[in-house]
């Protein structure tokens, strides 16, 4: 079965009739009518009630159609995807892009790069969407897989402590890592950048585990728990019910750019220089 034989069904069935689906495919009639019987032998079944006047998809041919046009449009998708594919730039991201610089970048990138449509595309997986092949690009905080991809360091983000806006803790402008250890702290360890090894062994906060941002700020909302989080959730994330305020004695957050070592897109180093341009100008700020 080929793809041809898939879209002399569908031309017959549009245009009603074999004449007018071989104006439609450019072909001749007799070629059209050999698809549609080699379609037929294939499948075992017939496809087409035929008669002088009309022609008519049986029940088979009813569902056979409606799987030719899914498997045709995914087939023109493909070929779109392939051509298309140096002229936009799928920037991958687990949950808050590039923070405070997202959309000075998207604005920069266009006015640089006119020839490359930036889109953001967020995936909550480790690699933002990079493993998946979701996009060819992507920005991550967390630990990632070095034997897989190639990454560059871009910049670094402050720390920062989320809560309740009504914790006592919002009235103040700083909280420390020790302060933390003695509260019920949400993690996402699978996208987050928040791990127990910020404290030292033996203090260390309990830790209760969630899969998402929203859930992660849901829960902290609660007042229950607080959460440690990168510098570009706040500029990102801005709920009402919660606050953020800066954890000043904590590591800072690398950024990093992350690709497929044997595939790069061509525009992946003026993605990094840009971006390094942007995280540059705010520590000289």
């Amino acid at each position: 079965m080929e793809l041809r034989h898939l879209r002399c069904l569908v031309a017959i069935v549009d245009t009603g009739s074999f004449t007018d689906a071989a104006l439609e495919l450019g072909t001749s009639q007799a070629a059209v009518s050999r698809n549609l019987a080699a379609l037929e032998r294939f499948l075992g079944v017939r496809l087409l009630h035929r008669t002088s006047r009309d022609v008519a998809p049986t029940t088979a041919g009813v569902q056979v159609l409606a799987r030719a046009r899914a498997v045709l449009a995914e087939a023109d998708n493909l070929v779109r995807e392939a051509s298309t594919g140096h002229s936009r730039l799928r920037l991958g991201h687990a949950w808050s892009a590039v923070g405070r610089h997202t959309a000075e970048f998207q604005r920069l990138w266009a006015a640089r790069h006119p020839d490359v449509d930036l889109h953001l595309v967020r995936t909550n997986s480790p690699t933002g969407g990079l493993a998946e092949g979701l996009c060819d690009l992507a920005v991550v905080r967390a630990a990632f897989d070095e034997r897989r991809f190639d990454s560059a360091l871009v910049g670094w983000e402050r720390r920062y402590c989320a809560m309740a806006s009504d914790d006592p803790w919002a009235r103040r402008r700083s909280i420390r890592l020790a302060e933390i250890a003695e509260r019920h702290v949400l993690t996402d360890r699978r996208t987050g950048t928040t791990t127990a090894e910020l404290w030292p062994e033996r203090a260390r906060p309990a830790l209760e585990h969630v899969n998402d941002i929203d859930d992660w700020l849901a829960g902290i909302a609660t007042g229950r728990s607080v959460g440690i989080t990168a510098e570009s959730t706040v500029t990102q994330y801005r709920r009402d019910g919660i606050a953020f305020r800066l954890v000043g004695d904590a590591p800072r957050v690398p950024v990093r750019v992350l690709w497929r070592r044997h595939d790069p897109h061509p525009a992946t180093f003026a993605a990094v220089a840009l971006l390094s341009e942007l995280y540059g100008e705010r520590r000289r700020s």
